[in-house]
């Protein structure tokens, strides 16, 4: 049975991030941001009392992508769906680690929604307060994540996908074993350079990654000639790898996306790119995807990301011509694993369905090590990366919160020259130091380095948009 508890606590703080470069997703341009922290009390049945925590990239413009909103309005929303996720949890009874999120979920949604905060960003509050209460919950049964989910610790079930049975979701989790290693996938944004220094071709940037995921635009003219550019790179490279390509919902119907499809099947000059393809990530806004079957490109492996804002978004799409789903920790940790669950019980009955691991820019620390984790138990063989590349690794932490993190995780980081930065080995994160007990981390951060995290006002957004 898995242990009951109650939430006594949760606060909530924040650190500034500076970008070492620019990153253009989409209509997106980000040089800075805010990461949040959270930090959770609880009360666990026989166990007593228990601290966990997390972290995530407060990411402007990626919940929330209407024009009308700033950036800074869409990082309000995100803070907004931490606090009214605060005020529930600690209002709900003693349950499992999952049925405090079950029991929640539903009323966030509805209490977002009346503050004009769409699914995806109301669900982020939820899914930080998760990852930290799995953090405590681990600490107080001294277990790691991996053994700690393989027995089902947080009493994860079905009640919130009714296409499956509680026994799917337990045998699951029983079956997984952790991924050693895990590839890291390079992201090449809209302002990446590709050749030359700092390019493709640089080890140095690239720190030899073996996967790369490609950004695009939204203009398949556009998009076809700097597909072109990068296939010469990436066909110039000493040995062989893939990619993906991520449009973040910029093509705005289906006939713009069935001009790039058909040029990736026919144009000779898209070659190197098409022969490495894997698929293609949500190129349609989350709007119409619902109400637009992929018909032919189907041949195509598509998958949502933004559009997965909800426990049943995964099965609509597939009955679309979908074949997979992101695991981002940010969109919820249990919301992954019942789609992995899905996609492996689709899988054995004939199907091919798969569940990616991709990467809203997850700092190094709590947030990098908790989404590769969750990746690593899910099985999924290699991840994207942004938090390497954009940001210069821990240096934005505390010296001996960046040293603590290297001590006790030496084979996911190094000290260069006196910035601790990811380790990658032959393109590879390692994950046998995310085996201390807790959820991936044996080091939570400074504290009292740590800001607390500006509370906006109930209802800014909605006030704003009228």
């Amino acid at each position: 049975m898995a242990p009951r508890l109650a939430v006594r606590d949760i606060s909530f703080f924040e650190r500034p991030v500076t970008f070492a470069r620019p990153f253009r997703f989409g209509a997106a341009m980000m040089e800075a941001a805010i990461q949040a922290f959270v930090r959770v009390e609880i009360e666990v049945e026989g166990r007593g009392r228990a601290t966990g925590a997390t972290a995530e990239l407060l990411a402007p413009k990626w919940f929330d992508k209407r024009p009308q909103l700033s950036a800074d309005d869409t990082v309000v929303e995100l803070k907004r769906s931490l606090q009214i996720a605060r005020e529930l949890y600690l209002a709900a009874r003693e349950d499992t680690a999952f049925g405090l999120h079950a029991r929640i979920i539903g009323a966030q949604v509805e209490a977002c929604a009346r503050e004009d905060i769409p699914p995806l960003a109301a669900a982020f509050g939820p899914a930080e307060i998760d990852k930290a209460i799995l953090d405590a919950l681990l600490r107080a049964a001294e277990v790691n994540f991996f053994d700690g989910m393989a027995q089902n610790i947080a009493g994860v079930d079905a009640r919130l996908s009714g296409d499956l049975a509680n026994d799917d979701v337990t045998q699951f989790l029983a079956t997984r074993r952790r991924r050693e290693r895990v590839a890291v996938r390079h992201t090449v944004g809209l302002t990446d350079r590709i050749e030359g220094d700092g390019g493709l071709g640089d080890p140095r940037a690239t720190s030899l990654a073996r996967y790369f995921k490609l950004k695009l635009g939204g203009d398949p003219d556009a998009d076809s000639a700097r597909l072109a550019r990068i296939g010469r790179a990436l066909a110039a490279l000493p040995y062989d790898c893939h990619v993906t390509v991520d449009a973040n919902e910029q093509y705005a119907e289906l006939r713009a996306l069935e001009v790039l499809v058909n040029r990736l099947d026919r144009d000779a000059a898209l070659r190197p790119v098409t022969d490495r393809l894997l698929y293609i990530e949500q190129p349609l806004p989350r709007e119409i995807v619902r109400h637009s079957p992929l018909g032919s490109l189907a041949r195509r492996d598509i998958i949502i990301d933004e559009a997965d804002d909800c426990y049943d978004a995964f099965p609509v799409a597939c009955a679309l011509g979908y074949r997979g789903v992101s695991s981002k920790s940010c969109k919820g940790l249990y919301k992954s694993i019942i789609n992995a669950t899905r996609a492996a019980r689709w899988s054995a009955e004939g199907g091919r369905y798969f569940v990616t691991s991709e990467d809203l820019t997850c700092q190094a620390g709590l947030a990098v090590q908790q989404d590769l984790a969750l990746g690593a138990l899910l099985g999924i063989s290699h991840a994207e990366r942004n938090g390497h590349h954009y940001v210069d690794g821990l240096a934005d932490s505390p010296r001996a919160e960046a040293q603590a993190f290297c001590a006790a995780h030496p084979d996911l980081y190094r000290d260069d020259a006196g910035t601790i930065r990811l380790s990658i080995h032959d393109g590879d994160l390692l994950t046998g130091s995310l085996t201390r007990p807790g959820f991936a981390s044996a080091v939570h951060p400074v504290w009292s380095s740590l800001l607390p995290l500006a509370q906006p006002a109930a209802k800014i957004l909605s006030e704003q948009s009228t």
